[in-house]
């Protein structure tokens, strides 16, 4: 098994030693690798003396394991670094200034662990001794890892729970592995995703939009309505219930207002949801919208330039960083997604499906209003004599119960839409 000594004179040294050796041979090794003599060598394991007679398998040293060696003729005393049983040093001061004074051990520190090397150069001795500790604790686990797998090893084959147990561990191996390439080759995943905000105005009101193309409406919530002056417009015949990640009461419509984008400004329709974890969003059907009497808008979503552009490229309004994004908006898209992983529901595959805040996805239970006199006998001759004209029977369904199922108005609007 190999083993790793820290020393004063050559950092760190790889030693491969017999598990039963004994402390005396190993500092032997020690006297041709550092030039200290047997005698002046002290080696500690886990804060304790490894006296001389003392075999590695004996003190618990395994593959892998470290040990500090300290010359008895240097100027720190060896009782200084000493360790505690829980991995803690005894006098985190002394360590310190021992690591700090050998200008080759914090360079090879820092290349090989910089985390501890910032903790030994840095002034906060808790952050030190914290680290050691958790150190100390990840070596454990992996002691006892290495014991459970030799444990298996030599498990009976014939035993249903042994089995099931080696099944697990290499179940488990598998996922370790994929963990360990996706740190390499993708360590980007790791990574929190940043929303895609813009700036907006909305009714002369500025504003952060959300940009989801998951969303099947634009979206505006009942307290951000009021602040833009808009409440007073809303159309409450278009109540419903918005379905999606999770599940929101549609209030009504607000049929059109004036947005601001960049310096273009546009007609937009909007959906208002009591959603107080929400403030506007900007939805598929605007992100789609064409043939505006301003202009096309024709937004295309370029991550690649991290910009949203409008009116075929005439403007470009640049995606907000994170800390552009008001923490009132972070924090409420953290929320919902820690309750709904609290309660393991799984988010669906339609509407706002990508967004971590629970805005539905606008599958209405009622998205227009709802005449019982659009519902007579003849409804189904008026959809036949529309879908007869060439439009969808989905589309001709809506436009009839738009106008209150009268055939003629429902056919203007659908040839002009």
């Amino acid at each position: 098994m190999k083993i790793t000594v820290m020393t004063t004179d050559e950092q760190f040294i790889t030693l491969d030693v017999d598990r039963d050796e004994s402390v005396e041979n190993v500092k032997a090794l020690l006297e041709v690798e550092t030039s200290v003599s047997l005698h002046q060598q002290q080696l500690n394991f886990n804060g304790k003396e490894m006296k001389n007679s003392d075999q590695l398998s004996s003190l618990g040293i395994g593959d892998g394991d470290m040990v500090m060696m300290v010359p008895l003729s240097s100027g720190t005393p060896s009782s200084d670094l000493r360790f505690n049983v829980d991995g803690s040093a005894v006098k985190p001061e002394a360590f310190q200034q021992h690591i700090r004074g050998n200008s080759q051990m914090v360079t090879q520190l820092l290349q090989n662990d910089p985390p501890l090397a910032q903790a030994i150069l840095g002034n906060d001795l808790d952050k030190l001794q914290n680290l050691l500790r958790e150190r100390h604790q990840q070596k454990l686990q992996l002691q006892r890892k290495q014991e459970e797998e030799l444990a298996l090893m030599y498990a009976d084959p014939f035993d249903v729970e042994s089995q099931k147990k080696i099944e697990a561990a290499i179940r488990q191996k598998g996922i370790d592995e994929n963990w360990e390439a996706a740190l390499e080759y993708n360590p980007e995943g790791f990574a929190r995703v940043v929303m895609l905000y813009v700036d907006m105005e909305v009714n002369g009101v500025p504003l952060k939009a959300f940009v989801d193309s998951g969303a099947q409406s634009t979206i505006i919530s009942k307290s951000c309505a009021e602040r833009c002056g808009l409440l007073r417009l809303l159309d409450q015949r278009y109540k419903g219930i918005a379905v999606g990640v999770g599940q929101s009461e549609i209030l009504g419509r607000i049929h059109v207002a004036q947005i601001k984008i960049g310096h273009l400004f546009y007609h937009c329709s909007f959906t208002v949801l009591d959603a107080p974890n929400m403030e506007f969003l900007f939805g598929l059907d605007m992100l789609r919208k064409h043939q505006y009497p301003t202009g096309a808008m024709q937004c295309i979503i370029d991550l690649k330039e991290n910009v949203l552009r409008v009116g075929g490229g005439e403007v470009s309004v640049p995606f907000l960083q994170e800390k552009d994004i008001p923490s009132h908006i972070r924090d409420g898209e953290r929320l919902p997604q820690q309750a709904s992983s609290r309660q393991g529901s799984a988010p669906e595959t339609s509407g706002a499906r990508d967004k971590t805040s629970s805005i539905p996805a606008l599958a209405h239970s009622s998205g227009i209003p709802q005449n019982p006199r659009a519902q007579g006998e003849d409804f189904e001759v008026k959809i036949s004599k529309l879908v007869e004209l060439g439009f969808e029977r989905e589309a001709a369904i809506q436009a009839l119960r738009l106008f209150n199922g009268n055939e003629e108005q429902a056919a203007g609007y659908l040839f002009g839409a």
